[in-house]
């Protein structure tokens, strides 16, 4: 592995290839101008990262035969060359706030591709064949001109219940992501206060989209049981900065697992040793479910269902967060809505099949099953999650 990032470099050296066991290149914030060709000759390289370092082009011998993690977001690139498409390895590929107007067709070939972020772009429509791909799960592409009037919408909709800075008392930091840092705060608006926590957005384009449209999805998700209640919007902060006030969640809830990582690529990590009742595993399972089922229903994507995004309690109780990857379908779009459930129904199966291998054969082996009715190659048989949500609740009878 080989970091770089952070310096003033614009070229690399033609012999890098000689660095023959090199596997692991990071550039991000180095002002290239266009990925380096020499990393197609690199015989192993297969995770490459170059964020925010103003590249407008990438070359086709740029792209090596095994890569599986490419990450360009922030850049300036317009357009990517056709020879992606032999890219087959490819797992994960992060393009969120470029200047795309459209993909090359011959990426229908990347067929291992689970994880695409293509937010903040210039695309009049989503491919075709990108929710048809097999193995895609986890998708982000809010912020382009196809989805725009539905988000301007969401985001008009997001601005009632504002709640002022001044009656917010402000404290520890309770964790932060890509987007923005919370925190602990205490409510008071006349004689009533409340203990609260307050998301302060960062303000700029994350890995997964922009932060208007991560605030629009959760003031617009509703309110439900395995969702973190969102009370209203920030206003008056004196920097202008964006925020969200949220309940406060109870300390006994912990989260599920841990980001993926280097070596896992797209699937999460979980601690050593963790193990879950049936009771939990079929409380997970269905809250989730549930909660997909109610975001699709009202046209939101999350775009981010992995164990890392989920707080679980020991009584069974859970709930998804990290909205910094949902979408908006538009409407109308029945057909698309029904493709995108379906990519959503992939990532669902992957955290069936880890609670399955983690919780006791009864009901592990059903959840197993269910798994791989979820993740069909064919997305066409992949059931529905008000299918799955029937189908667990059988289970838990």
């Amino acid at each position: 592995m080989l970091d770089l990032a952070g310096n003033a470099l614009t070229q690399l050296p033609d012999d890098l290839p000689r660095l023959g066991r090199l596997r692991i290149l990071f550039c991000s914030g180095s002002p290239f101008e266009a990925l380096p060709e020499v990393l197609g000759a690199c015989p192993r390289l297969e995770m490459i990262g170059f964020r925010g370092c103003g590249i407008h082009t990438v070359p086709e011998a740029a792209l090596p035969a095994g890569l599986r993690w490419l990450i360009l977001t922030e850049n300036r690139i317009e357009a990517l060359p056709a020879a992606i498409g032999r890219c087959s390895r490819l797992q994960k590929l992060a393009l969120a706030g470029n200047r795309l107007a459209s993909l090359p067709p011959e990426m229908a070939g990347c067929t291992g591709l689970e994880l695409v972020r293509i937010a903040a772009n210039r695309l009049d429509a989503l491919p075709g064949w990108l929710p048809a791909l097999p193995r895609l799960a986890w998708l982000a592409y809010a912020g382009n001109p196809f989805c725009a009037a539905v988000e301007a919408d969401r985001q008009r909709e997001g601005r009632s219940h504002p709640f002022a800075w001044d009656a917010l008392e402000i404290g520890e930091v309770l964790g932060q992501g890509a987007s923005g840092v919370i925190h602990r705060a205490l409510w008071h608006d006349g004689g009533e206060r409340r203990e609260v926590a307050v998301k302060l957005f960062k303000g700029a384009v994350t890995s997964d989209g922009l932060p208007e449209d991560e605030m629009a999805a959760c003031l617009g998700a509703g309110a439900h049981l395995s969702l973190i209640p969102i009370l209203g919007r920030l206003a008056g902060h004196p920097e202008g900065r964006d925020g969200l006030v949220m309940a406060l969640v109870e300390p006994a809830f912990r989260s599920l697992a841990g980001p993926p990582s280097l070596a896992s690529c797209t699937r999460d990590v979980y601690a050593p040793g963790t193990r879950l009742g049936a009771a939990q595993a079929l409380g997970i399972a269905r809250g989730i479910a549930s909660a997909a089922r109610q975001l699709h229903a009202r046209g939101i994507n999350h775009g981010d269902l992995y164990a890392h995004n989920i707080l679980y309690h020991p009584d069974g109780r859970v709930l998804l967060g990290d909205f910094g990857a949902a979408s908006f379908v538009p409407p109308g779009a029945s057909r698309l809505a029904a493709a995108l459930e379906r990519v959503e129904l992939r990532a669902f199966g992957c955290l069936l099949e880890e609670l399955a291998e983690r919780c006791p054969p009864d009901p592990g082996a059903a959840l197993g099953a269910l798994a791989r009715r979820c993740q069909a190659p064919e997305p066409a048989r992949r059931p529905s999650f008000v299918e799955v949500e029937e189908a667990l609740a059988r289970l838990a009878a």
